[in-house]
């Protein structure tokens, strides 16, 4: 069990406990969120003496790439005057302020103050976040505690892979409510499929079926694999030409949350990535009823209309939904089962109690590879 960090800075009331939607970080979403790894950049987006500024869950950072090559991430100010650091220069493993050149090493402490007669560079230090590097993608951990090990998934770390990033406009919890959702596939991935329900009068929906396991949600149909807080592993049946998909979907800020995927394949991931824009206008369009959904997809590109028929559907909620006008059925079981988990988690943290840990263990892994010899539906 992980130890819960952070004395409580206010008592928390019910309407926090359910509020999954916020996770800046005096929220008690954010500060669950903020005790796991998430990715925050693609590798081959970040060249050695380069710096970027990044925002995850409403909080700005620098990250940069020393010239050896080793990714490190600092607070997105400077601590002199507050320019951003990013705009700055990258020496060796240092980051110099582009305004008056004081200089911070990885660990954020000052180290040049070049204006200055007597240095007190001692006394001056930034946040500096743990990084590491894995499966082509940066992780940062923007917890106070002492981060856990890095997950790792081998099934996914052989050389023929590509990734893929890309924004969707609303709520994270838009996009992870629908992890372990299968009624919607007909629907808003129908034609893309080629089983339209249109054509075939046929829905094609299984039964919902979702437990709690160690490391998530389980939907016992078997394809797909949900672990928290915000993990999606989808399992290809063998023979499709499909390739394994590995998720994450971390917030930006409460309005948006960015997409980042690796697939056990060879296709150009440069096609994803530069289609996300794209997806996003005819997001917009379609929601402000200038385009049809059916307009889109005998016009655009597949990877454009993948993201854009999830889009619809997760934006067209809202932003941040109002839950007061749901009614949730027997087809919402896994939506439902991940809200009293979050909800028990964050109750845990509120009160000072320890945490689940969460790990995919060997068992998942096998199970991947064994999925991959059955027929399971196609789902995304």
């Amino acid at each position: 069990m992980l130890a819960a960090s952070n004395a409580r800075p206010r008592p928390y009331t019910h309407d926090d406990l359910i509020d999954f939607y916020h996770t800046g970080p005096a929220t008690l979403m954010g500060r669950w969120l903020r005790t796991f790894w998430h990715p925050v950049y693609r590798t081959e987006d970040l060249p050695a003496g380069s710096a970027k500024p990044v925002r995850v869950m409403g909080e700005d950072f620098t990250l940069y790439r020393g010239e050896n090559g080793t990714a490190h991430a600092l607070a997105f100010r400077c601590a002199h005057r507050g320019t951003q650091l990013s705009t700055g220069w990258v020496e060796g493993e240092n980051l110099r302020c582009f305004y008056h050149g004081w200089m911070y090493d990885p660990s954020g402490q000052c180290i040049e103050q070049p204006a200055e007669p007597d240095p007190f560079c001692q006394k001056i230090r930034v946040r500096s976040y743990p990084t590491e590097e894995y499966l082509g993608l940066i992780f940062v951990h923007q917890g106070e505690d002492e981060p856990p090990e890095l997950p790792h998934y081998p099934d996914f770390e052989g050389e023929r892979r590509f990734v893929t990033t890309h924004v969707m406009p609303c709520n994270v919890i838009n996009n992870l409510d629908g992890h372990p959702d299968h009624a919607h596939i007909p629907f808003v991935h129908g034609t893309r499929t080629g089983r339209s329900w249109r054509q075939t009068g046929e829905y094609g929906i299984r039964p919902v079926v979702v437990e709690e396991d160690e490391w998530g949600v389980c939907t016992l149909a078997g394809d797909n694999q949900h672990g928290m807080p915000n993990v999606l592993i989808h399992v290809r049946p063998s023979g499709t030409g499909r390739d394994d998909v590995l998720r994450w979907r971390v917030p930006i800020d409460d309005y948006t949350h960015r997409d980042f995927s690796v697939f056990t394949g060879e296709r150009r991931a440069v096609t994803y990535t530069e289609a996300s824009d794209r997806a996003i206008e005819v997001t917009q369009a379609v929601l402000r009823g200038e385009l049809r959904i059916e307009e889109i997809e005998a016009q655009e590109s597949r990877p454009c209309i993948t993201i854009a028929q999830d889009a619809i559907a997760q934006a067209g909620i809202g932003a941040i939904p109002d839950r007061s006008i749901e009614n949730l059925g027997r087809e919402d079981a896994g939506l439902i089962l991940k809200r009293r988990i979050w909800e028990r988690e964050l109750r845990a943290l509120a009160d000072g109690r320890p945490l689940k840990k969460w790990i995919r263990s060997e068992r998942f892994y096998r199970e991947n590879v064994r999925a991959r010899e059955h027929d399971h539906a196609f789902v995304d």
